[in-house]
């Protein structure tokens, strides 16, 4: 890496910047020394080695500075959990809902912002919240009596996650042809319509017969706009899955492909008792998990993909 005058207007390398032009000027100091005088040649090129050698280590940090900036500038603000319900009717849709709860109370807890889009669909925007929520993307169960079971028999039923990650900048591009875009009125609590006008949209991406629908924002588009960063997502999160899927036998994490058929989590209410299936570990105290107490399990998980890579 080769100095520039620009590391002196980002505010996080500006102080590296001028002690890297002060050494140079101490250099060229030293060696217009010498040039007077003969005995001051060895003294200056010891100086001159030593200030080279500061000043490599400060090229060093700024680049470091400069990367993490790049990381930071990439690294999805927000993201998009969608989840759907699995196996076992009724009660696996009430799952996913209390899927969504937990998730939405885990985010609120950090401080992030949340915001439903559907249903089933919660957008989670604040630094950290793609790190911290990536993983939980795959095939939840649930074992519990529903509350609607007489008999007080065991119902096994599953939901399945996917998390995508909302970025500046999509990784794919879509052709504009393969769009197909329907608007209808944004309904409220009840079936009611919210709105005179039809701002809901929704769109649907021919080729692979994705469709997302947006209601939550105020204006048509608005919602546009959100529905296509919403239909990019799960354009990227498709091409990505298949690309595990590929290189699933030399995958680095060891937590799990990123396929949401993936069974990755069992809750089992009788025992009290949540079990990951990639760590092979177990958290108790159902009801405060469910309530967004998922601080230790996400802790381990990022532990242990840091640990395999």
């Amino acid at each position: 890496m080769e100095y520039s005058p620009e590391f002196k207007k980002n505010f996080a390398t500006a102080y590296l910047a001028e002690e890297y032009e002060r050494l140079e000027e101490e250099i060229a100091g030293a060696l217009s020394a010498a040039a007077a005088d003969a005995e001051l040649v060895q003294f200056a090129k010891e100086d001159e080695a030593r200030a080279r050698e500061r000043q490599a280590e400060i090229l060093a940090e700024i680049e470091k500075i400069l990367a993490k900036e790049k990381e930071e500038e990439t690294a999805p603000r927000s993201l998009v959990l969608e989840l759907r319900a699995g196996a076992g009717g009724d009660e696996a849709s009430i799952f996913a809902r209390d899927l969504k709860e937990m998730y939405q109370k885990y985010a609120e807890n950090k401080g992030w912002k949340t915001r439903s889009i559907d249903d089933l669909t919660l957008e989670v925007a604040g630094g950290g919240a793609y790190d911290d929520l990536r993983y939980e993307t795959g095939v939840h169960r649930v074992q519990r009596v529903p509350l609607t079971e007489k008999s007080g028999r065991i119902h096994t039923s599953t939901a399945s996650v996917a998390v995508l990650p909302i970025r500046a900048k999509s990784k794919i591009e879509v052709n504009p042809a393969d769009i197909e875009m329907e608007f209808s009125r944004s309904g409220g609590a009840g079936g009611q319509n919210v709105n005179k006008v039809e701002t809901a949209v929704r769109l649907i991406h021919t080729p692979t017969g994705i469709d997302v629908r947006s209601s939550s924002e105020r204006s048509q588009q608005a919602n546009r706009e959100k529905a296509m960063q919403i239909l990019l997502a799960k354009l990227e999160f498709l091409h990505e899955e298949e690309e595990a899927k590929k290189h699933a036998a030399v995958r680095k994490e060891q937590i799990g492909t990123g396929d949401r058929s993936e069974k990755i989590r069992t809750y089992n209410y009788l025992q009290d008792r949540v079990t990951d299936h990639r760590l092979k570990e177990s958290w108790h105290n159902l009801p405060k998990i469910m309530a967004g107490g998922i601080d230790d399990i996400i802790r381990t998980l990022k532990a242990a993909t840091s640990e395999s890579l």
